[in-house]
């Protein structure tokens, strides 16, 4: 007669990933979900606030950027830096926002990549391999 097994094993799998330099423990997805969180909320909050500032700035409810600070209670330099973003390639937008692509640098390589050609800041935004 055999006995039965006490223990029960579950293996469920997780990545660890390092985010602001802490461990973050990210639970399992399947393909379908992980396509649509593939962009992270910080990424899509910054490219809708340089987009808000561009707009005050268009149409002149703010003159500066020390005026959309002063309203944002941050400082000039890091509107500056941030809304550049707004000047994104059409195609980058595309594929951040709507195709909801995983970006392959971080948040402030991006708004260094708003300065380079709009020919080549797909390939920069999301690896050399697409274009």
């Amino acid at each position: 007669m055999s006995v039965a097994p006490t223990t029960i094993r579950v293996i469920i799998p997780l990545a660890i990933r390092k985010r602001n330099g802490r461990p973050k423990i990210m639970p399992p997805s399947n393909p379908v979900e992980a396509n649509e969180a593939a962009v992270e909320a910080h990424v899509l909050r910054a490219v809708a606030k340089a987009w808000s500032w561009r707009r005050k700035l268009e149409t002149g409810k703010a003159s500066t950027n020390l005026d959309l600070a002063h309203a944002e209670d941050v400082s000039d330099r890091y509107i500056g830096r941030m809304i550049k973003l707004a000047y994104l390639a059409p195609a980058v937008l595309e594929k951040l926002l709507l195709q909801r692509c995983p970006l392959a640098v971080s948040l402030k390589d991006l708004t260094a990549i708003a300065d380079l050609p709009w020919a080549e800041q797909v390939a920069a935004a999301f690896g050399s391999s697409e274009a």
